[in-house]
């Protein structure tokens, strides 16, 4: 089922044309990651889907009743507020003890619940975006450049538990990366936007597009393929599965 049709989305800030006759579709289930150099229109884009910018002309259909769970790129919080997780997630409605535990628990962040949002480690805060975003079950969750701040192996924790997510779920996933090398394994299509989209499909095929290599150099190349050699070695809660029947959507 198609959740979002994009067709010559094209916007300008003052003199600058941020992106130029972009299209996109995003079915049910799919894991989409949108990479680009900084300045691309990539966070652009997300805006617009959310409905937060206007594009100055093109269309984006969404299916009806879609709801959409949204993560932004970075959320300061004062750190002298007592906002503990739970009441965070109970922003900006009164949320249930049982649903905020159930949230809490989708994203592997059992426990949080009381604990100060100041006083939480990066892939702990990250965690808890997740579970505000999946408080009203959405059809698309959208992240953007959700790993930002963390370290290797909690960025690689937290794609992880977006696929996760996905399964458990069913939700289609919208991602921007800055991390080429977890693209690989994470998603199912990959779009390379620079204003414009340079070139889409599967990782491999985006990974030895020309384009893209004029973008990224050759070396991301080969470090792309090496990291989805090793993660296929690695069954990590069997997640890498599912890589092999990304078009069977059905069955998730």
């Amino acid at each position: 089922m198609r959740l979002v049709t994009i067709n010559g989305l094209s916007i300008q800030h003052g003199t600058h044309q941020a992106l130029a006759n972009v299209a996109l579709s995003i079915d049910k289930g799919e894991i989409v990651t949108i990479v680009g150099p900084n300045g691309s229109g990539k966070s652009t884009l997300l805006r617009c889907i959310i409905g937060a910018l206007k594009p100055d002309s093109g269309t984006i259909l969404k299916a009806a009743g879609m709801r959409i769970g949204y993560v932004p790129q970075k959320l300061a919080i004062d750190a002298t507020m007592p906002l503990t997780a739970a009441r965070f997630l109970s922003l900006p409605r009164r949320r249930s003890t049982a649903d905020i535990q159930t949230a809490l628990q989708q994203v592997g962040a059992d426990g949080l619940q009381d604990r100060p949002m100041a006083g939480l480690s990066g892939g702990q805060f990250q965690r808890v975006l997740l579970a505000r975003a999946l408080m009203d079950k959405p059809d698309l969750l959208i992240l953007d450049e959700p790993t930002t701040g963390l370290d290797q192996p909690g960025s690689a924790d937290l794609y992880r538990q977006i696929e996760q997510v996905r399964q458990d779920t069913g939700a289609a996933v919208l991602m921007v990366s800055h991390e080429l090398h977890v693209v690989m394994s994470a998603s199912d299509r990959v779009v390379c936007l620079n204003g414009h989209v340079c070139c889409h499909g599967t990782p491999e095929i985006v990974a030895s597009a020309p384009e893209y290599r004029a973008l990224f150099g050759t070396g991301t190349h080969g470090a792309l393929a090496l990291y989805r050699h090793e993660h296929d070695h690695h069954h990590h809660h069997d997640h890498d599965d599912s890589r092999d029947c990304g078009h069977d959507h059905g069955s998730h």
